[in-house]
């Protein structure tokens, strides 16, 4: 990981086309400002990592509800 160290109004970019941008700090926050091409995806990390575990939740109980109705049907007389 690079960590480095920008003040208000200074800027990185990445590669080309990304410039994210120090639009302002306080004491436990930074607001950061990013310019990139409409086709690139920004998420916030935690949104994605809710989804993750919602979609992992999804599977298991899928699969559970599955074996359980293809047990009930095996052992139908």
């Amino acid at each position: 990981m690079l960590v480095l160290t920008r003040k208000q109004d200074e800027a990185i970019r990445i590669g080309d086309d990304i410039v994210i941008k120090i639009v302002s700090t306080d004491r436990n926050s930074v607001r950061l400002g990013i310019e990139a091409p409409g086709n690139v995806t920004i998420l916030r990390e935690e949104l994605v990592q809710a989804v993750k575990t919602e979609n992992r939740k999804a599977v298991g109980e899928t699969d559970k509800e599955a074996l359980a109705d293809l047990k009930a049907k095996l052992l139908k007389p």
